[in-house]
């Protein structure tokens, strides 16, 4: 069995690739990066260290990859025998390589099995949205490419920090805690052997519980660190007011997944505490930094804060707490990461009700508006 890759990062070989070479599979994975092609191509095995309580080393073989910038023919012709094809490269660049496995399914024969096409990334529906990329490569044709692929949503949940310096080759330094949850219903009974993979029949539910309890969490924790002037994310949580801060904006979101998908407040609250948990695992050397980069997709429309805190309150839930996160996130300021340099650019030179609708998506007149107006008012006079 032969699974392709797309992004042969840290989360593609700590996570993905782990979890498809355990289900037997030879995984090719697919990069632009050539010094990580070149590196990966130079190992015969790599070793994935899960750090923490329960944690251990698993050493990965069966591998090779291939720059698909360079020679993309080589990653359609993968694509073309394959059985599996991944992704972890971010939700913004599906569209690029949306045109490769569309021509890896054309050069498919009619013949194989489908290959099972699951993008694994830190949004919604995602799959869908490579599939709609594909589709419109496809045009009419659409059908008969369509009929050689299973298209398939996922959740996936693992933290995979900075690396630490000094470590070997390829090797990933990751928390022992990771969730897999794939639709199964496309597969219509033949799912693919993917060990700690859980295939279910209604995705949302997962994949909403995550984005809005540990992204929320995770993020909530970087900028509530960053404005604390801390550097650890483990460290920020040891911080009495910060772990309350986001506790409580846990508990809004948990009111937002009640309402919407019927979960219990109590198996709410042991998650809560599991993920708060990982969080605070010290042997993650993970920074507020890292966490925290992108402020402005974080703060868009249906991502982990706006997102859960619209729906709130339409609802007329409360939304105190996650409002106080979004000023945390709005003073998010280092000069290392392009968004964060926008954020504060754009809170210095436009109005404020004009910004809100320009970063969240929330118009005036919606319930959430005055708050987010009166969040963008306080970090504006801040930097006056």
């Amino acid at each position: 069995m032969k699974a392709v890759h797309f992004g042969a990062g840290n989360i593609g070989r700590g996570f993905v690739g782990l979890l498809l070479h355990e289900g037997g599979y030879e995984v090719v994975f697919s990069d632009v990066a050539a010094p990580l092609v070149d590196a990966i191509n130079a190992e015969t095995s790599y070793t994935v260290h899960a750090v923490g309580d329960g944690g251990g080393d698993t050493v990965v073989t069966g591998f090779r990859a291939v720059n698909s910038q360079l020679d993309p023919q080589a990653v359609v012709d993968e694509l073309a025998t394959a059985d599996v094809a991944t992704t972890a490269v971010g939700p913004n660049i599906l569209r690029f390589i949306a045109p490769v496995i569309y021509a890896g399914l054309v050069a498919r024969s009619a013949e194989l099995p489908p290959l099972a096409v699951m993008a694994c990334e830190n949004a919604i529906r995602a799959t869908d949205t490579l599939r709609d990329e594909i589709a419109a490569l496809a045009g009419a044709g659409w059908p008969a490419v369509a009929a050689k692929a299973v298209f398939a949503n996922t959740a996936v949940d693992r933290i995979v920090p900075g690396q630490p310096e000094g470590q070997h080759g390829v090797d990933v330094t990751v928390e022992p805690f990771f969730e897999w949850a794939i639709e199964q219903g496309p597969f219509a009974g033949a799912v693919p052997s993917i060990p700690g993979a859980h295939f279910v029949d209604d995705l949302t539910p997962y994949i909403e519980r995550k984005l809005f309890t540990v992204n929320t969490g995770h993020a909530s924790t970087a900028y509530f660190g960053a404005r604390a002037g801390i550097e650890r994310i483990s460290d920020a949580l040891a911080d009495p007011e910060i772990l309350a801060a986001v506790r409580s904006t846990l508990e809004e979101t948990s009111a937002v997944l009640i309402a919407r998908h019927g979960f219990t407040a109590e198996e709410l609250a042991d998650y809560r505490a599991t993920i708060l948990r990982r969080f605070q695992n010290p042997e993650l050397p993970d920074t507020v930094w890292r966490v925290g980069r992108q402020p402005l997709r974080k703060l868009s429309r249906h991502e982990r804060f706006v997102g859960p805190a619209a729906d709130a309150a339409e609802r007329g839930l409360s939304v105190a707490a996650l409002l106080g996160t979004v000023g945390a996130a709005l003073a998010f300021e280092t000069a290392d990461d392009p968004e964060a340099v926008e954020l504060q650019e754009l809170l210095r030179t436009t109005e404020a009700t004009a910004l809100v609708t320009r970063v969240t998506g929330i118009e005036a007149g919606h319930p959430l508006f005055d708050g987010l107006v009166a969040a963008v008012t306080t970090r504006q006079a801040d930097l006056a």
